[in-house]
C-alpha cells in the first residue's frame, strides 16, 4: 500500500514539474507549401489577423513559447480555409516542433509554423 501511494505521488509530482510557463505573443512565422510547384513562402501574421498563403486564408488565433525557452517552440491556434470558401481546413494547434502532430489536410498546400515573435526573434 505505502509503495502504491509513493508511486501515485511521484507520478502526480512528475507531471507538474513537466508542465511548463508559456506567454503569448504578438505574431507567428507561418511557411507554406504549394506541393505542386515546390514552392515555398514565409509570412508573419499578427495574432488576430488573416493572411493569404498561396491559395488558402490563415488566421492566427495566438502564439505562445516556452517562457523559459523563447526559441524552443511554438504553438499557434490557427483557422484555416480556402479563399472564397467558408468551410474550414483546418481549426485548432500547431506545434512548431511536431507539425505532422496535428497537421493541415489539403491535396495541394501544406501550411506549418516556424516560430513565434519573440523579443529575442524579432
Amino acid at each position: 500500500m505505502k509503495y502504491g501511494v509513493l508511486a501515485m505521488f511521484l507520478l502526480a509530482a512528475t507531471g507538474a514539474w513537466a508542465q511548463q510557463r508559456v506567454q503569448s505573443s504578438p505574431g507567428a512565422t507561418l511557411r507554406g507549401l504549394d506541393k505542386v510547384n515546390g514552392q515555398t513562402v514565409d509570412v508573419e501574421v499578427q495574432s488576430g489577423q488573416t493572411a493569404a498563403i498561396f491559395g488558402l486564408d490563415v488566421a492566427l488565433g495566438d502564439c505562445r513559447y516556452p517562457v523559459d525557452n523563447p526559441t524552443g517552440d511554438a504553438f499557434a491556434f490557427l483557422t484555416i480555409w480556402e479563399q472564397g470558401r467558408s468551410e474550414q481546413l483546418f481549426d485548432g494547434w500547431m506545434i512548431a516542433t511536431s507539425p505532422a502532430l496535428n497537421a493541415l489536410d489539403h491535396s495541394r498546400y501544406d501550411v506549418w509554423v516556424i516560430r513565434c515573435m519573440t523579443p529575442s526573434a524579432d
